[in-house]
């Protein structure tokens, strides 16, 4: 924790193609070393990729895979009398974003397909309709809080 004070939100500018502040933090945090122009191509390649698929709005298909993959509940640690409890909390609406930015990245990178676009797309499309590794990612996320919702009262 900062002594002071907080620090400020950075802005964000929407991106380029769809005028979007989302659109743009996830094209941030596909980026690769500070080459944002490869990022971008990667990220409208994908969304090309599924509006041939699956013929819809690519950034709707975007926003309703970030949308389910996005948690609601997650377990935090806390320390109580020597004992460490996994206590259930609700996701602030910034954390969920992030979160669900996050996993979306990660287990299309863990993916076979060929291209890195390739397989964003097919993350997005199996997100969108609820399956795939990120979506999973929330469920066992879910899970792990409805174990633990004895310690709920250990909330701070």
């Amino acid at each position: 924790m900062p002594r002071r004070r907080r620090p400020q939100k950075r802005i964000i500018l929407p991106d380029p193609k769809y005028k979007d502040v989302v659109v743009a933090k996830f094209i941030n945090s596909l980026m690769y070393g500070g080459k944002r122009s490869v990022a971008e191509k990667i990220f409208y390649d994908a969304l090309e990729f599924v509006e041939k698929k699956l013929k819809k709005d690519p950034l709707e298909v975007f926003k309703k895979a970030m949308e389910n993959v996005a948690p609601i509940l997650e377990v935090k640690s806390r320390r109580v009398g020597g004992a460490t409890y996994q206590v259930p909390v609700e996701v602030r609406s910034n954390r969920r974003q992030a979160l669900a930015i996050r996993w979306l990245i990660r287990y299309a990178r863990l993916r076979s397909e060929r291209t890195m676009a390739e397989k964003l797309a097919n993350e997005f499309m199996m997100a969108f309709k609820g399956e795939g590794a990120s979506v999973k990612k929330r469920e066992d996320t879910h899970k792990m809080a409805e174990a633990n919702k004895a310690f709920a009262h250990f909330r701070w």
